[in-house]
């Protein structure tokens, strides 16, 4: 199989020779293979043997750089491939990134899945080690330092009335609606549902489905804070009422009674300089 080892000699180099338009794919690549994302993609995809056989996770991993870089559609990514060749040796063909994406059914999606969740966790584990901290945004000029904000928005994609899964509008266009999810601290997608262009804006079964997939690749530490903006278009009872289901817990109280009012009462009684004490870590006198 053919690796990731294409960064091994790499050097840079100020001058007009060998060069590589959209350079900013090797800082894409290098992160992607530093914590380990390709290596783990890999892993959870159906693997081949064969000395011709191709690293699907490398190859997905392609993929979505060049998607961050502009490829509208996989022939476009092919051709950045090639354009790349000098950074990447082995450019994979469309023809192998459509039998790649063939691959993902139900339970390699699952798997998939799983994979960018935990590579979630390292990358924000890395954020939060930085010398400014984890991103925290603002909202209404007001700072919110340990909130996670989680975005729902669904936006119109155009495209011909062919391709899978459009629909016709009534705006007399045609194209998707997909509803997402991002994270307005990093501005990372976490959920997408591809959806036609003639789905509802206030779908209650759409937005609990993309919200369950958001917060599934949510690494947050244990009594997170999570604030959850939707589009005014997006509103409607059902959400609501799903996201207060959420928020909902239930405990249980005990109270010790004659216990509770002895002890009320041994402090009301105590003076002030003996409360003083126990906070400078101090016993009176």
């Amino acid at each position: 199989m053919k690796g990731s080892g294409w960064d091994r000699r790499l050097v840079v180099r100020a001058d007009d020779r060998n060069l590589v338009g959209h350079a900013g794919i090797v800082l894409l690549r290098k992160v992607a293979d530093r914590v380990g994302f390709t290596i783990a993609l890999t892993r959870a995809l159906p693997q081949g043997v064969g000395p011709g056989w191709r690293d699907r996770g490398m190859a997905l991993v392609q993929l979505a750089c060049a998607i961050a870089l502009g490829a509208r559609n996989v022939l476009e990514a092919e051709q950045l491939r090639h354009h790349w060749r000098t950074l990447f040796p082995h450019p994979v063909s469309d023809s192998t990134l459509w039998r790649t994406l063939e691959t993902i059914d139900g339970r390699v999606a699952v798997r998939v899945e799983r994979v960018r969740a935990a590579m979630s966790r390292v990358v924000w584990t890395l954020l939060a080690l930085r010398p400014g901290g984890f991103p925290w945004i603002t909202v209404c000029g007001r700072d919110l330092p340990g909130w996670y904000v989680l975005d729902l928005d669904a936006t119109i994609v155009a495209c011909t009335s062919k391709k899978e899964g459009a629909a016709d509008t009534f705006k007399d266009t045609s194209g998707h609606m997909p509803l997402g999810a991002w994270v307005a601290n990093i501005r990372e997608c976490v959920a997408m549902l591809l959806r036609p262009d003639n789905a509802a804006p206030n779908d209650v079964a759409d937005h609990r489905s993309v919200l369950a997939a958001a917060l599934r690749q949510l690494s947050l530490p244990l009594w997170s804070k999570l604030l959850i903006r939707i589009d005014g278009a997006a509103f409607s009872h059902g959400v609501l009422e799903h996201l207060q289901s959420l928020t909902t817990s239930r405990c249980r109280v005990f109270r010790l009674g004659a216990v509770e009012d002895h002890w009320a009462g041994v402090c009301s009684s105590a003076p002030v300089f003996a409360f003083v004490g126990c906070v400078r870590g101090t016993r009176p006198s």
